[in-house]
Formats: structure tokens, sequence, C-alpha cells
């Protein structure tokens, strides 16, 4: 196996972003009716979304509070997710060739 191939690390905002993304489109909601019960900017909860900003734990709780689920659920749900990417087995991109 190529030492240089890189294995791309799980990344807990994004994961966090992709849950709450899912959450929302599941309650039926748009990012503006979110950022407004929880009284974010849109551009902040988009970041938050795509992963590319770190949610404080008060955000966190705002918005778990406009998608009316737990922070607890919240967790145990990226916690699952992080779970199920541990245990997938990764092959670099390049092994097929290389084979």
């Amino acid at each position: 196996m190529n030492p240089e191939v890189q294995v791309k690390q799980i990344l807990m905002r994004e994961l966090l972003g992709q849950t709450l993304r899912e959450l929302r489109m599941s309650a039926a909601m748009t990012l503006r009716e979110v950022s407004a019960a929880a009284r974010v900017s849109l551009g902040y909860l988009s970041e938050v979304e795509r992963g590319q900003k770190e949610a404080s734990s008060e955000l966190l709780n705002a918005i778990c509070g406009a998608l009316d689920v737990s922070l607890g659920d919240v967790l145990r749900l990226v916690s699952d997710k992080v779970d199920a990417l541990e245990k997938v087995t990764r092959l670099p991109v390049g092994a097929a060739a290389a084979a």
C-alpha cells in the first residue's frame, strides 16, 4: 500500500452539520425558519450545516430548540455516525490501480 495515500479524517463539525440538516429537512423547515426561531443568522446556520463553522453549545441548544429535538438526541445521532464511519474499512483511492 502506498504510504502517501491519505484517508479523510472524520470531522465532528461536518457530521453535526449533516445531522442538523437532516433533522431540519425531515421537519420540513427552511433555513430561514430555523434561523429565525434559533435567533442565528441565516448565513451562519448555513455554514454550520455545511460543516464550515463550529457551533457553540449555546448556538447548538438554540438550533435544537428551533428543531424541537433534544441536544442529547442530536449528539447520539452524531455519535452513531462516528461509530459507523470508524467501522468502515477504507480503501485508498489508488489501491485498485496499484494492484
